[in-house]
């Protein structure tokens, strides 16, 4: 099982370096982080705890990408200069 979530843990960061989208890289990075804390937390409440840990990573991972990919979204947007209007 930790050899699972050293491949997990890996490939988010290898997959997260290529893209062009740093919020969403670093949003996975926390997420992951985060996720495999709390996941290890929960997981070793149950007696599972390197599974809870890497579900944990993962979900995190996940849901951290979505959020910075937003948060890149919104700041692309907003650095655009308004439109001018017609005359």
């Amino acid at each position: 099982m930790k050899k699972l979530f050293a491949i997990l843990s890996v490939s988010v960061l290898l997959v997260g370096c290529q893209s062009d989208h740093k919020g969403a890289m670093v949003g996975a990075g926390v997420g992951a982080a985060a996720g495999g804390v709390l996941g290890g937390v929960i997981g070793h409440q149950s007696g599972h705890k390197w599974e809870g840990a890497a579900i944990g990573a993962a979900a995190g991972a996940a849901t951290g990408a979505v959020i910075g990919h937003q948060v890149d979204k919104s700041n692309a947007e907003s650095s655009q200069p308004a439109p001018q209007p017609q005359q």
